[in-house]
């Protein structure tokens, strides 16, 4: 085959036809169906301000909505609306600080505490066989909402690297965060 023919697509067995390998080569990846997702791209209300002030300033009945799993007195468990892998948690302080030095005692007793129980629910409800813990503090730390520090909790299992990560900054998710809500939600009760 020389680098002028068209590119083969994968045969009846789901073997690539051009050495007769089982998958799909990354050529062949030209569109991935995931209409789930369109409910977080077109169906969210767009939030004006910080979302980690936001969202908790709403009225606790619609924490569901908001994804909020749980209330504490100076920090909050809500899921992460772009999460590394299904069930990333994120543990935030009410307090609109970006910087963990700053934090009061108290405040960060607790935001470590939420981020133990964290750790448990997701072992216990989602049967996760490790966990990430950390925070990205600062844009140059990595901090996708720099200016409000936050706990990320990541649920992680053997194998649950795919092929997609390799090819392009994108995540496959199995489940919708919706579907996690309701398994999770029960462990911070």
């Amino acid at each position: 085959m020389t680098h002028e023919e068209p590119v083969d697509r994968v045969g009846e067995q789901g073997r690539d036809a051009r050495h007769d390998q089982p998958g799909v080569g990354v050529e062949d990846l030209q569109r991935m169906w995931a209409p789930w997702r369109f409910g977080y791209i077109a169906g969210g209300e767009a939030l004006e301000g910080c979302p980690f002030c936001v969202l908790p300033a709403r009225d606790p009945s619609e924490d569901a909505t908001s994804l909020i799993l749980h209330r504490g007195e100076h920090s909050y468990v809500i899921f992460n609306a772009y999460p590394y892998n299904p069930g990333h948690l994120m543990v935030v302080p009410y307090e609109h600080v970006a910087d963990l030095e700053l934090l009061a005692a108290e405040v960060a007793t607790e935001l470590w505490e939420l981020g133990r129980r964290a750790v448990g629910v997701l072992k216990q409800r989602l049967r996760a066989q490790g966990v990430n813990v950390g925070m990205n503090l600062g844009a140059a730390g990595g901090a996708g909402i720099a200016e409000h520090l936050h706990l990320h909790v990541v649920p992680r299992w053997i194998g649950d690297t795919n092929f997609i990560t390799v090819v392009g900054a994108s995540r496959v998710l199995p489940r919708a965060l919706e579907e996690i809500y309701e398994d999770l939600a029960p462990g911070f009760a």
